[in-house]
Parts: C-alpha cells; structure tokens; sequence
C-alpha cells in the first residue's frame, strides 16, 4: 500500500489491486469493490494488472506530492504487445485538488478503443441524501433511493454533448461531496448505472482514442467539499472555467455585440416555410405521402407576424426553418437560393422587413455538419474520413444519404452563404448553425485537412465568430461547456424527461445544473407546454428565469421533444403566459443563478435565486409560482 498525504487530504494506492480510497478529513471515498481499471482493445479486453511489468514510486515537486506507476508489456491468447502507459495521481498542495493523470508511453502493438481510468466510487446505501449528479442536458440528481431505473444516456454520456453539457460528474453523502471534473474533454464522457430503488449509483469516466491513438495526457481532477450540496459543487465548477478565461457572460458579450441586449426579453416563434422529405431518406413515409412535402410561404408568415403584433407582443425573435430552395435539412452547405415557390429572396425579404418594422429580430437555421451527397458542389474529399480509411454515412434526415463536412471547411462555406443572404438585402439578427453544441465534435483523418475533436470544436467555435463579425447573434441547438465564449443563445436547454413522452417517469430530480453555472451568460428559451392540469412546463421556464417559446413549431413532429399530447391554448392564452416569462428574462437573463433548492426537501416544491434578489419558488404539486423581488 502507498500512500500520500498533503494538507487535510490523503490518497492510498494498493499496489497489487490498484484500487485507490481517497480521504479529506473524516470522508472516506473508495472506488467500488470488484473495479479492475482495464481497456476495451480491438485486441481484447486488457486489465491495468495484468501488465508485465508494473511500478510503483511516489514522488515529491514543489506544487504537490504524488504516486507514479508506469505499466509496460501486455499479453492476450499467447500474443504479446509492447504498450506501455504511466499513471500518476497527484494532491495540489496550494489547492488539495487530486488530480488522476494517464500518459501514453509506447503506443504499439494494442490499439485501444475505451479506457476506464480513474474508477467509479463506492456509493451503496439506499437513502435520499445520497446523491449524484450528471450534467446530461441542463442537469439530473439522482437520489440513492430513486425508483426510476437510469436508461441509456444520450451520445453515451460524451462530454460536450447533450449527454454531458458540461465535463464532470459528482456525488454528495451526507452533505460531504465531490466533483470530478474532466480537464481533457474532447474524447472523454462518463457512464452511469442506477438500478430501480438503488440501493447505489456509480458513476466513473472513460476516454476514447484520437484519430485511433491515445496520443496525449488524460486529465481528470476530483476536488472534495465539506457541508456542501450540488450548489456548491456547481459554483466550484463555474471558479474553474472562470480560471480558465472561458467563463464569458452575456453582459460582456453585449458589450461587442449590443443586440444581445435586444434579444433579452424576447418571446421566441419557430416556424417553417419548405420541408421536402427525399424517398431515400429514413423520414419518408410511403404510406402517408401528404406528410413528406409542404409549403408556407413567406407572405403567409408576413401576416402571421403582422398577427402577433397587433396582439401586443413587443419583443419576439422569429426562427426560420426551410427558408431555402431545397427546403429543410437538403442539400447543405448549398442552401441557398431562398425558396422560389414561397416567394423567392423579394419574399424573404420582405419577412425580414416586416420583423424590423415590428421591432422584432429575425433569425434562420442553417447547417455545417450533415454533408449531403445531394449537393451540387458536395465532394468526398471533404468528408470526415475516419482512421481506417471509411468515410461515416446515414440516411436519417429529410435530405437523405449523407456524411459529415470536415469542420476546416465549415467557416468557408459560412462566408459564402451568409454574404449571399446579404448582398440579396436581407439583415439577420441572429442565426442557428444546427448541432454544433448537441452533437460530439467530429474527427477527420485526411491529410490535406486532418481535424482532431479539440479541433472541431475550435473550427465550430470560428463560425460563431464570423457570425458575431458581422453583428449576427449565433445559436444552436442545445448549449455545450466549449461554445461559452462565442454563443448567444439556443434552441434550448431542456431538462433530459422533456426529451421523452409525456408522462414517462422521471430517471431523477431535475435540477438546472447548467444555469447554476452559465445562466448569465446564454439565453436560452424555454418550452411553454401545457402538458396537463397536472404538468406545466413554463413553471421550469419560469423557475431557470429563461426566455419562452410563444410558437414552436417542430420540424419532424414527435421528436426532439416536440409532442402533440398536451393542452390546445390559443394564441391569446399563450401571449399571456409568455409575456410573464419574458418580463422575468429581461429582468434576470444578465444574472448569475446564485443557488436552487428543493423546499424543506421537498422534490416538488423549488425555488431559485438569482444575483438581483429576484427568487423564484415554484410549487409542481399545486401547478402554481410564486416571484419575490429583493433589492439589492
């Protein structure tokens, strides 16, 4: 057994299990009983101890203490492979920060596909207050005792997606806690098991390869936290990322962009002109013809809008689906010219017009990441092409077969377009490049432009650049920790049961771990959907003090959490309640969300603070609200 010790907190490695336990103070946290660190190879699975030759030193530095073991020569079925990796676990002296590294030393011979390092905790003990948290979309808490089996995490709990807004995880005992955050996320994510009624929830981390190899360090750093709660661990989390120069809020990005400002407070209408579902696409139905094509035109939303406002909305922020001539999702990136049969540019233009004559902001969707093979100037050159040579494809989406653009060539095809929107006069406000922030980053291995995920991020992040250059406010689909700096605001940033039929019961608590870090700095709006008397989803619009959806028309019905069953109200009703919900975004939106809580504990009964005074309680048994202004 080795052991080191810095300040209040202690690490143990036993040295022929490799288990570690980790110790601040009193707490103790041990990784689960049974964990064998291991790696899923395409040579087999392969155990830390089962290396040739394994050592063990600690060591000392002037930042910290910590534990270096370095594992060399696998074998698998009588075939040996000359790997070679090296682990250190570490205590910051300055900070206590513990911090479990991974290095690659000689990559031959294995060629690793998962690897799970560090372990999950030991966390078996069937009560309420103990609890973990997973940032899968705007947050969950998952209570020991729960009743709701977990199911499948989106994207395989990858970080940077919406299976993992944000790169950590932690759990909380007792009101002692901590969070492990991942400070290389790019081809990282967590996994996740909680049976019916627990008695357990563990939760550990795994990293993939880049571009087929391991390639660099693995960083993972776990911080421990006494007389805490998932507060505490999210403002933790928010000094990180403020450490790292990436926490941007809205107010200083008003300050390049002073739209923003205009933007906060608007109620926000999503609306379609063309969709043209291809027969090789996985969205055709054959059977129902009428559901594959339709038309609005753009006059036809002129008057729409000319509807809106005479009801008396002051601010709105209309979204545009299909606005281009092979209509929605076909034939990107050549999406233009805008669409003939509704009315052509003159038509678009005049929409545009109409909205800024209202003192609305208008807005389109766009794409730079499905690559049809449909379109004119499409070229599998400038495809993602994986490691092995293939080249990704499906055929989901409205404009059938397709691949994925190479995100180095994304922001070339941005300028083309969105100059051409321009020089046809028409002034947009904002812009929604679909995906970015939703999807993983993806990864491309050709020569002439090869592309690794940290990459792509970094290539995505330039077209909300551009965008910003131009006095364009970029959004996308859902919110993403690496698109902080650049984006504006999103579809959404829903809560993970609002992506499932109303009524499924609830994989735990939702709680707004995102906003508790980022709410001042993305706007995002809400779904308003009255699912029942006994279920109202502005009570969460109203509860993360985001902006609403007046009109959200969905572009493949029953999906992306855009369902039908829920309670018709008329425009009239729906003015009236997204005007509550916009009058509190234009009072908090620039606001930090100081702490969230369930009421005397009560899961049903939850109330919101933000940095104004302004707190928000809502009651979901009573389906009522209730919003107290303390000046500051």
């Amino acid at each position: 057994m080795r052991k080191i010790e810095q300040g209040t907190v202690a690490v143990s490695l036993d040295e022929k299990s490799l288990m570690v336990t980790l110790e601040q103070e009193k707490t103790k946290w041990s990784w689960k009983e049974g964990f064998r660190p291991y790696m899923e190879c395409e040579e087999g699975e392969l155990f830390f101890d089962e290396a040739a030759s394994i050592s063990h030193e600690t060591y000392q530095t002037g930042i910290g203490v910590g534990i270096r073991s370095i594992f060399s020569d696998f074998e698998k079925e009588g075939k040996k492979y000359p790997y070679s990796f090296e682990t250190l676990i570490w205590i910051e002296g300055a900070t206590g920060h513990v911090y479990f590294e991974w290095i690659p030393l000689k990559e031959e011979g294995l060629h690793i596909k998962k690897l799970f390092w560090p372990g999950a905790m030991e966390f078996t003990n069937p009560s309420k207050e103990w609890y973990t948290l997973l940032t899968h979309e705007q947050g969950v808490l998952i209570p020991n005792d729960w009743e709701t089996e977990l199911g499948a995490i989106p994207f395989n709990g990858f970080f940077e997606t919406a299976g993992g807004y944000m790169p950590w995880f932690g759990q909380v005992k007792e009101r002692e806690g901590y969070i492990a955050i991942c400070e290389t996320p790019w081809n990282g994510g967590y996994y996740a098991n909680h049976p019916a009624n627990g008695p357990y929830t563990h939760v550990g981390v795994y990293f993939e390869p880049s571009l087929g190899k391991m390639d660099y360090r693995r960083i993972m750093r776990y911080t421990f936290a006494s007389d805490c709660d998932y507060n505490t661990l999210c403002k933790i989390y928010r000094g990180y990322v403020n450490e790292q120069g990436r926490l941007r809020t809205l107010s200083e990005k008003a300050m390049r962009n002073p739209s923003i400002n205009d933007l906060i407070g608007c109620a926000f209408v999503h609306k379609g002109i063309k969709t043209q579902v291809q027969e090789n696409s996985d969205f055709f139905d054959p059977e129902n013809p009428d559901k594959n094509n339709h038309l609005t035109t753009f006059e036809t939303r002129v008057q729409e809008i000319k509807e809106i406002h005479e009801a008396g909305v002051k601010k709105l922020y209309l979204h545009l689906d299909g606005w281009a001539e092979p209509g929605y999702d076909n034939k990107h990136p050549d999406y233009l010219p805008a669409c003939k049969e509704a009315g052509g540019w003159d038509g678009m233009k005049k929409l545009a017009d109409t909205m800024h004559e209202c003192g609305y902001m208008f807005g389109i969707h766009d794409q730079y990441r499905d690559y049809y093979l449909a379109a004119p100037s499409f070229d599998e050159n400038y495809a993602c092409r994986l490691p092995d040579g293939t080249i990704p494809k499906h055929q989901r989406w409205a404009g059938g077969p397709q691949s994925y653009l190479c995100a180095t060539q994304a922001s070339y095809y941005v300028k083309r377009n969105f100059g051409e929107i321009k020089r046809n006069g028409i002034e947009l406000d904002g812009a929604y490049l679909d995906v970015f922030t939703c999807n993983e980053g993806d990864e491309c291995d050709n020569p002439e432009h090869r592309m690794t995920r940290r990459d792509c991020y970094e290539f995505r992040g330039k077209c909300f650049e551009y965008l910003l250059s131009c006095g364009i406010l970029p959004s996308s689909e859902e919110v993403s920790d690496w698109a902080v700096p650049s984006l504006v605001f999103c579809h959404y940033a829903p809560y993970d049961f609002m992506m499932r039929q109303p009524g499924t019961p609830k994989e735990g608590v939702p709680v707004p771990l995102y906003n508790l870090v980022y709410h001042d700095c993305v706007i995002e709006p809400w779904m308003m959907d009255k699912v029942s008397d006994e279920d109202d989803y502005m009570l969460y619009a109203l509860l993360n003090g985001g902006a609403p959806y007046l009109i959200r028309d969905a572009a493949y019905p029953n999906f992306d959490g855009a369902f039908d069953d829920k309670v018709k109200l008329s425009l009239k009703e729906n003015i009236e309640r997204s005007k509550i919900v916009s009058d509190l975004h234009e009072k908090v939106a620039k606001c930090e969300m100081l702490r969230h809580e369930m009421v005397n504990g009560d899961y049903m009964v939850q109330e919101t603070s933000f940095s104004d005074g302004t707190k928000v309680r809502v009651d979901f048994r009573k389906q009522s609200y209730e919003i107290v202004s303390e000046s500051r």
